[in-house]
């Protein structure tokens, strides 16, 4: 990075370049108006979005398959395999990296990550890099460069093969991601707004402004105590409700709406669901329980999953297979996240999904004993193997008078 690139990061500006002859173009606003990624955390919705998403994403088991002919097999053995699922780093675990990677996306667009290999040329570690100190560059020769500044200001330059780089939509430039903040600015924009002028109203005494009319024309000083003793005694919430006391033909006059006036409450509704659009979230999942009721909840989390994560799951198993994988590798192993994880917590759905299988033959009992971590038992499968019906269901009984009269 030379001065001009370091000044204008001092100044919130970084080199977004894909043309090296484009001196200013090239520079890209890092936060511009009160919209950046830190500002709209501050938005409860937008903050509950990225968290169900990076949550999410993070916890979901993320396995490394190895291709076996018509079959496969999770290669444990594979060190690509510990780094995924356990260890990112020696300072950070998977979860850990994976959930931060995946909110740099949400939040900025993209996310960046420095990929060190061992001796065989495998992923040993993969070390998070804040998209504010990285810099991507399109060189003379058409390749890609990336740069970035260490903790203590030095810089470094990486090959694209060292960089696992998420991004979210791409922008014109086919390198850059675009955020949902970055495309919709003013949807959080009006959030904010619509907080702070929540915030502002409850401070005053939850009563907007207004103005005290004096019959004659009052000096500097005069109006500076009358200002300063009418905060002192009705701003504030804990002044609300208190009695002003009026003399010499004051008069107040409200000159703003009330909160009643202007929907603030439906708007701040309105905008829950705007944010929930962006990051297409159903409300459901963030808490807004407005249209939810108990027959569309559960198709609500279903659409969470195919409609919402499906799109980030995809992100990550095709950045790890085309930057920690070698073309070799490509043909003999694959992330595959299993979504059947987030039954974990459901005992219930969860032993019905395995009886189901189990049922209808495409499951045997001891695949369903090895995904539960319990051990397995000899000639559990015996049955299943012999083509008969495991645990066939016991014909329906009866009432117990027409077993009397049947007896």
């Amino acid at each position: 990075m030379n001065i001009l690139d370091r000044a204008l990061h001092l100044v919130g500006l970084e080199r977004r370049a894909t043309n090296p002859n484009d001196t200013w173009g090239a520079f890209q606003a890092l936060r511009t108006g009160p919209v950046n990624d830190q500002t709209a955390q501050g938005v409860s919705a937008v903050y509950a979005c990225v968290q169900a998403i990076s949550e999410t994403a993070a916890t979901l088991p993320l396995p490394l398959y190895r291709n076996k002919g018509d079959d496969r097999e999770k290669a444990t053995d594979h060190p690509l395999y510990r780094v995924l699922n356990d260890q990112f780093n020696p300072e950070q675990t998977a979860m850990e990296g994976r959930e931060y990677l995946t909110a740099c996306v949400l939040l900025r667009g993209n996310a960046f990550a420095k990929i060190v290999r061992g001796y065989d040329g495998q992923v040993r570690e993969l070390w998070p890099i804040s998209p504010d100190r990285m810099t991507v560059l399109r060189l003379d020769s058409g390749r890609l460069a990336y740069e970035y500044a260490d903790t203590m200001g030095r810089m470094h330059r990486l090959l694209p093969e060292e960089v696992l780089h998420l991004r979210h939509r791409l922008a014109d430039d086919g390198v850059m991601g675009i955020s949902p903040i970055q495309a919709a600015r003013g949807v959080v924009e009006l959030a904010i707004a619509e907080g702070e002028h929540g915030v502002n109203t409850f401070r005053n005494g939850a009563r907007l402004l207004g103005v005290l009319k004096f019959p004659g024309k009052l000096k500097p000083e005069q109006r500076t105590a009358i200002r300063e003793s009418w905060a002192s005694q009705h701003a504030g919430g804990s002044n609300a409700g208190k009695t002003a006391i009026l003399e010499e033909g004051v008069d107040y006059q409200t000159v703003s709406m009330t909160l009643e006036d202007a929907e603030w409450i439906e708007a701040r509704k309105l905008s829950v669901i705007e944010v929930c659009r962006l990051f297409r979230v159903p409300p459901v999942i963030v808490q807004s329980m407005e249209s939810a009721n108990y027959s569309n909840s559960v198709e609500l989390a279903r659409q969470f999953v195919t409609l919402t994560m499906r799109r980030h799951l995809t992100m990550w198993e095709s950045a790890i297979s085309a930057k920690c994988l070698t073309d070799a590798g490509r043909r003999i192993y694959y992330p595959e996240h299993n979504v059947e994880g987030m039954l974990r917590g459901d005992s219930a759905n969860r032993s019905a999904f395995y009886a189901s299988g189990i049922t209808s033959g495409w499951m045997l009992k001891s695949e369903a004993r090895k995904l539960e971590n319990l051990p397995s038992i000899e000639g559990i499968d015996d049955a299943s193997v012999e083509g008969q019906t495991p645990n066939p269901t016991p014909a329906p009984q009866p009432y117990p008078s027409k077993q009397k009269e049947a007896a």
